[in-house]
């Protein structure tokens, strides 16, 4: 079965709630944003999953608005929860 690997880069809480900076998740071809969310949440399911409910993400480097968005090989996703202040 054909996989692809990403980087996921974790930002503010949602580097707390990974304990990591970034990690390289490995999926099936053809997996979206939101297999990728699927992963982060089997791989972190004491504290990342409310993070990831509130979260907002960007695939290198554009906001992501359609978890459907099929995922590119080598592709980055960053995941930015919700900032206080303006």
């Amino acid at each position: 079965m054909a996989t692809l690997t990403i980087v996921v880069r974790y930002f503010a809480a949602a580097r707390a709630a990974a304990g990591a900076e970034e990690e390289k998740v490995q999926l099936p071809a053809g997996a979206s944003v939101a297999d990728a969310v699927a992963e982060l949440r089997r791989l972190h399911p004491a504290s990342l999953p409310r993070v990831l409910d509130a979260a907002s993400y960007l695939l290198d480097g554009i906001a992501v608005r359609d978890l459907t968005r099929p995922l590119p090989d080598g592709a980055e996703l960053d995941v930015l929860p919700p900032f206080a202040g303006g």
